[in-house]
């Protein structure tokens, strides 16, 4: 007996989601550290080809502008969005260049990192596709600093509210002024770059940026 053959469906949630993430991959890559200023919300991808070791495995796949490895995968949403109050289509903020240029900051103020080693896709979208879209890209790519190296997000918890762990990336990439003030982890930098190691050396990398998304695969 044969295998039901289920059609495909273009307005299946998960195939709308893809279109917004392949959409992000037909743009221009950008130098992280070098972007203009622009309007709007939406997704991105950061990639690394430098030379810190235990990333070697992901700049040796973004060399030459292939870029198909993300360091880190995000979002940046209108403000008032998280608080149900719809879809924004004409949203005149710079969400996304305000959480491009913040990820900048975060990576200039490092000891062990170079600006100009990043770079990064990104895609102005309608806030109703932006999660759908993040999470997609994550499930897809599983990029270093969203799996195991958290933080790299994170903004200054204020004045008082230190007292919570210093996030791994600051460990493994420190200079962020406001995380020396968080507490101590136990883990060092010694043992975060063995886990890093591990993860990549066991790390599936698609070939390409297409999604395919039929119903029956």
């Amino acid at each position: 007996m044969s295998a039901e053959i289920i059609p495909f469906n273009p307005l299946d949630k998960k195939n709308l989601g893809a279109s917004v993430a392949e959409a992000m991959f037909t743009g221009q890559v950008h130098q992280l550290g070098e972007l203009n200023a622009f309007s709007g919300a939406g997704i991105y991808a950061i990639y690394y080809s430098g030379n810190f070791r235990q990333y070697e495995e992901i700049s040796k796949r973004n060399k030459d502008g292939i870029m198909t490895a993300p360091i880190y995968v995000g979002k940046a949403v209108p403000a008032g969005s998280r608080k149900g109050m719809g879809a924004t289509s004409n949203y005149t903020g710079k969400a996304l260049y305000s959480r491009l240029s913040e990820h900048a900051e975060s990576i200039r103020s490092t000891s062990n990192l170079k600006i100009e080693d990043f770079t990064c896709r990104f895609l102005v979208v309608d806030d109703i596709w932006i999660p759908l879209g993040e999470s997609l890209l994550i499930a897809r790519y599983s990029p270093l600093w969203n799996a195991i190296i958290d933080g790299f997000g994170n903004h200054d918890p204020g004045s008082g509210r230190y007292n919570g762990m210093r996030p791994r990336w600051d460990v493994l990439h420190p200079g962020r002024g406001w995380a020396i003030k968080c507490k101590e982890r136990v883990e060092t930098a010694e043992d975060i770059a063995r886990d890093v190691s591990t993860y990549l050396s066991n790390a599936t990398f698609p070939t390409s940026n297409r999604f395919i998304t039929t119903e029956n695969t």
